[in-house]
């Protein structure tokens, strides 16, 4: 999960400023996570400690009420109705990292990256994209190589990771669904050479920046085996002192 956090938080600032190039500082002035870190590590919170998903994106929401959430999910979280409002928005995807790391099953991985979407997105997209992105994380940790976890995805999912980046990125647009931010993140992965590549390249997308970065940058650290020290040590600099807590923790658990 920390490379979803991290790939966040160098995204975050190009989200409204497309810069279509790999060519950027990894850490430019003003980088700072978002919702989609805070909902990562309400995931992991949730694994941790078994509590309900719908209630605890609930609670993170208002302890980080700025962090940057879509319209739909602010109106879900302070409506407290917590009936799910069929997004298939990529909300889903950029916060199930936790869960691909969270088991020893591929089906229960599937199964539980179901649970953490449908509090909100309960639409097929929106339970594809959280399935796919945690199953690449699990297949990459568990040594699957780039073409397996390609195959995978594509024959269970559909998604076509057929064109290459450089095909993808001049007509590529902001764009908030699963289906047109899941696909071309996992391409980023599958085209890079290490961590820091992958989510250079899923920033030099465009479009939804940090949301690209966060998917790519889960699936890179579970395949490159970890996070470099220097961006570790960074983001630990930049996260909120309760989501580092918890991030430890989790990581704690999964590598112990």
């Amino acid at each position: 999960m920390l490379g979803a956090i991290a790939g966040d938080i160098i995204g975050s600032i190009y989200e409204h400023r497309p810069i279509k190039t790999t060519k950027f500082p990894l850490f430019g002035p003003g980088c700072r996570f978002t919702d989609d870190t805070v909902l990562t590590v309400a995931v992991a919170d949730c694994l941790l400690n078994g509590k309900g998903y719908a209630k605890k994106f609930e609670d993170y929401y208002y302890r980080f009420p700025n962090a940057g959430y879509g319209s739909g999910f602010c109106e879900w979280a302070s409506s407290h109705n917590h009936q799910p409002y069929n997004s298939w928005g990529n909300g889903s995807a950029m916060r199930v990292s936790p869960v691909g790391w969270a088991f020893s099953d591929l089906g229960q991985t599937l199964a539980e990256a179901e649970k953490s979407a449908e509090v909100t997105h309960n639409h097929p997209e929106g339970i594809k994209g959280a399935q796919a992105t945690a199953a690449a994380i699990f297949l990459a940790r568990t040594g699957s190589s780039k073409e397996q976890i390609k195959e995978f995805v594509e024959k269970t999912f559909s998604y076509d990771l057929f064109l290459p980046l450089d095909s993808i990125r001049p007509a590529y647009r902001f764009d908030v669904s699963c289906q047109g931010t899941v696909p071309p993140a996992l391409t980023a992965f599958l085209e890079s050479t290490d961590y820091e590549d992958a989510v250079r390249k899923a920033v030099s997308l465009g479009g939804d920046s940090d949301t690209l970065a966060c998917i790519t940058g889960g699936i890179a650290e579970a395949f490159y085996k970890g996070v470099p020290d220097s961006i570790t040590d960074r983001v630990f600099q930049i996260l909120d002192k309760d989501l580092a807590a918890v991030a430890r923790k989790f990581i704690a658990k999964i590598t112990g």
